[in-house]
């Protein structure tokens, strides 16, 4: 016996449709198997579907979980902008604040204005500050899959599977056209890249040694940054909430500046407002719907 379920395609991190992450989201009534849910992740091939459940009471909650084409993930940040949008807009319009409960703790969704003035939510996330890999031949072996000098490994104490390095300016970013096969070979899930937007020059600590990073081509933003996950079957990930939890408070510590702006510099970009407030990270974004309609299943 087949299963009707309500499916939603929204774009997050972005005004524009087409551009940004696409996310699917699926309300539940029920419970799925994690073997369906995982199935239909594979069906909607996005770099992540979203699957939420309302809480009984008159608070409104949710139960969340996400998934790859290919596995289970502990936290995305597009996907719960995309169901926030979802349940503000569609299914409890009247609400400002949703909360979600997930693998990574409650989750904090409020509607808000973004700092240019677009409507938008702000994600309330954990805050990750990274730690310096002191491994040269690590280092190495990711220079030479993303084909570009890496001047430091950067990587999450709490997601050790996030791996991140620090290259020279916004434009290595940009134009950087790694090799995915040895990607995947890399003893983490993902691997990134970022650099700072606008003239950094900060001063050599002892935990890096590092020169001073360029201005890139991307100077209204603070930082950049690219993902790849070839190994959770996302090659390029347009946009990443999660990994802002880890870049965030990196960058808001180099910069001296605890609000910033950042952009994801993949082929549909996104755009964040990001926060450190010393012990969660806000990321703020608009989102657009694109498809609203039923799933057989």
């Amino acid at each position: 016996m087949s299963l009707l379920l309500p499916f939603y395609q929204l774009d997050a991190f972005t005004t524009e449709r087409f551009r940004g992450n696409p996310a699917a989201v699926m309300p539940l009534t029920e419970p799925l198997p994690a073997a369906l849910m995982q199935a239909i992740a594979a069906e909607n091939n996005l770099s992540e579907t979203a699957f939420i459940q309302r809480r009984p009471g008159p608070v409104v909650e949710y139960d969340i979980r996400w998934f790859t084409p290919a596995l289970e993930v502990q936290l995305c940040g597009h996907a719960t902008l995309a169901s926030a949008a979802v349940v503000l807009e569609r299914l409890e319009p009247s609400a400002n604040r949703v909360t979600f409960h997930s693998l990574s703790g409650p989750l904090y969704v409020d509607k808000i204005a973004l700092p240019d003035g677009t409507p938008g939510y702000r994600l309330d996330f954990p805050r990750d500050v990274p730690d310096v890999i002191d491994d040269m031949a690590l280092l190495a072996q990711v220079a030479d899959a993303l084909g570009v000098e890496v001047l430091a490994l950067l990587c999450s104490p709490t997601a050790a599977y996030r791996l991140v390095a620090l290259v020279r300016d916004a434009a290595t970013v940009e134009h950087a056209q790694p090799d995915l096969t040895k990607v995947a070979a890399i003893n983490h899930r993902s691997v990134s890249l970022t650099a700072a937007g606008t003239a950094a020059g900060w001063t050599e600590t002892n935990e890096v040694s590092m020169t001073a990073i360029a201005r890139g081509d991307h100077g209204d933003v603070d930082f950049v940054s690219r993902m790849f996950a070839p190994k959770a079957g996302i090659t390029e990930d347009p946009v990443t909430g999660s990994l802002h939890c880890i870049l965030t408070p990196y960058w808001a510590a180099r910069l001296g500046k605890s609000k910033l702006r950042a952009r994801q510099l993949s082929a549909r970009r996104g755009e964040l407002f990001v926060e450190d407030t010393g012990t969660r990270t806000l990321l703020g974004g608009a989102v657009v719907f694109v498809l609203e309609g039923m799933m057989q299943v």
